[in-house]
């Protein structure tokens, strides 16, 4: 079996681009040290990268890799970048500007403008601009997946600089802005997507470049036309996110769980915690109806468990394992003491999640506490919460705010301090105005904190997305609630994935439509076997809305 060498330094998930070159059936070895001999004797090499461009360039030097990785490309044997491994190859990055690139490929990576109402980070499926001559088996009749805020945005100057200097180039659009998807030049490869989370198109893509060919397909000028020419939606298909309860159960079992507000036991005699299958098992059967995301939620705390033996750790090496799209974990992000009486902090509890396999970490609570304690600094984080320590070492995208919110009304905005809408749903006393009370715990405890407020701290203090929920709405089959979602989004920039209520496709169609929704969430819908991913996805692209489908 031939082996497969990745560069490691420490900068997000690698077990899944492990899992993925398993898959196709090459053997991995990780190198963490510029000294290890094997990387003079690799025949195949990958530089990933995750995050921050700054952390990873730095971690790259520090470790003495620069000169090697350009022996190594000089040596004329293929390499292959992923993510911040492609923003590497550039001259530098707005992000970082004391750091520098490896200067291979001229140019200065900036960021994403919102200007024209796209969220930041890019999160999603996106398509290749069709050019006459892509390269290993790049397809722009697929979608790939794309999660970063900063990009080499260009123009057709600096297009005819990079091909001037011999790159080829595969280009993508967010929004208005043009921007370099994938690179490729004699023996080096690049790619700002990730094509271990791309489904079977990345697979492909990655297995083309560990075989070395270029299948070619053609396409007429009037196809290509089209294609160049998609972007609704800044270009991104409607996600659809397949969510998972996770908790122990009465017998000790590991089990996909859901209820009524937070409520996830039986109404019967026995109240037995619910039982809606095995968390892996569900996950391989959403991925294949073509789920765009999986998300699991530990809603058990394992109180008496060491940390490195956390049953949720096992649930994502094992779902990483055949599961090619991103996955989300959430419960427990923050700083701990292990059973043993040692202090981990929440960097450390993130990182183990994604070694094992998580591509971003959701926070609740500690985020609740987090933008409190930002709101009492003067609107300053002092650098030492989940969110920013995470954030700053894996970069924005990998950090997701949990918010579980409920309606408050009131007679008059005066009444609180946190920002109130008007509702058209007035409540049975008449009140016409509600603000949304942030929740703790599950949902047990309230504090005096909006949603509104706690998704804008939290953007401020490094976060790179906001998963939307709704106690009012949960578990009811209703709908989402729309005004929330509005109410939020006009608080933020990032991408929002709207959760709690859905119970039929329309109700996901309703929400991309009426609202500014990035995503869309379902749960126990899918549980039950009432709908199918691929149903509610085969529904949205009925009313008109780009889903991708192409692959099941």
């Amino acid at each position: 079996m031939s082996l497969v060498h990745i560069i490691d330094v420490e900068s997000g998930n690698l077990q899944s681009l492990q899992n993925a070159i398993n898959y196709l059936g090459y053997e991995t070895k990780l190198i963490k040290s510029a000294s290890d001999p094997e990387l003079l004797t690799a025949e195949r090499l990958i530089l990933p990268g995750v995050g921050n461009f700054g952390h990873f360039l730095d971690n790259l030097a520090s470790r003495g890799f620069e000169q090697p990785i350009k022996d190594y490309i000089a040596s004329g044997r293929p390499l292959m970048g992923i993510c911040v491994g492609l923003q590497s190859l550039f001259d530098g990055s707005v992000e970082s500007p004391k750091s520098k690139g490896l200067g291979l490929i001229p140019g200065t990576l900036s960021k994403f403008s919102t200007t024209d109402g796209k969220s930041v980070p890019e999160i999603g499926w996106n398509t290749i601009v069709p050019e006459e001559d892509l390269f290993f088996g790049l397809d722009p009749y697929k979608r790939y997946y794309f999660v970063h805020s900063y990009a080499m945005i260009v123009n057709d100057n600096q297009l005819d600089v990079l091909r001037g200097n011999g790159w080829k180039t595969a280009l993508t659009k967010y929004g208005n802005e043009k921007f370099v998807a994938a690179v490729q030049k004699d023996n080096v490869f690049a790619t700002q997507f990730h094509p271990e989370k791309s489904g079977e198109a990345g697979l492909k893509v990655i297995d083309n470049f560990l075989k070395g060919i270029h299948p070619v397909t053609q396409y007429t000028d009037e196809q290509k036309a089209i294609l160049a020419n998609d972007y609704t939606n800044f270009g991104l298909t409607r996600r659809i996110i397949a969510c998972l309860d996770v908790r122990t159960n009465d017998q000790g079992d590991l089990v996909v769980t859901k209820g009524d507000q937070y409520d996830v036991r039986e109404k019967s005699e026995e109240g037995n915690v619910r039982n809606l299958g095995k968390p892996v098992e569900l996950a391989q059967r959403y991925y294949k109806q073509g789920a765009d995301e999986v998300t699991f939620l530990n809603i058990t705390s394992f109180r008496n468990c060491p940390l490195k033996d956390t049953p949720m750790l096992d649930v994502l090496r094992l779902a990483a394992k055949t599961v090619f799209v991103p996955l989300t974990v959430g419960g427990g992000i923050k700083d701990v003491v292990d059973t043993d009486g040692t202090k981990i902090p929440a960097l450390e509890v993130a990182g183990m999640y994604f070694r094992s396999g998580a591509d971003k970490v959701s926070i609740g609570t500690d985020a609740v506490f987090a933008a409190e304690k930002y709101y009492a600094n003067g609107e300053k984080g002092d650098g030492t919460s989940p969110i920013e320590t995470i954030s700053k070492a894996y970069g924005a995208q990998a950090v997701v705010i949990s918010v579980d919110p409920k309606r408050v009304y009131v007679k008059d905005p005066s009444e609180t301090k946190n920002k109130c809408l008007e509702t058209v749903f007035p409540s049975e006393d008449g009140k016409k105005w509600c603000w949304y009370q942030c929740t703790i715990r599950g949902g047990r405890e309230t504090r005096d904190l909006g949603a509104w407020e706690l998704a804008h701290a939290c953007e401020a203090l490094g976060a790179g997305e906001i998963l939307l929920n709704c106690i009012d709405k949960d578990g009811s089959n209703s709908g989402y609630d729309l005004e929330l979602i509005d109410h939020v989004k006009s608080a933020v920039s990032v991408p929002v994935i709207a959760s709690s209520g859905a119970g039929i496709p329309a109700h996901f169609e309703e929400a991309f439509e009426k609202t500014k929704a990035d995503a869309c969430l379902g749960a126990g819908m899918f549980h039950r076997e009432e709908y199918t991913v691929k149903q509610v996805k085969e529904y949205l692209a009925s009313k008109g809305l780009k889903v991708r489908l192409d692959e099941f």
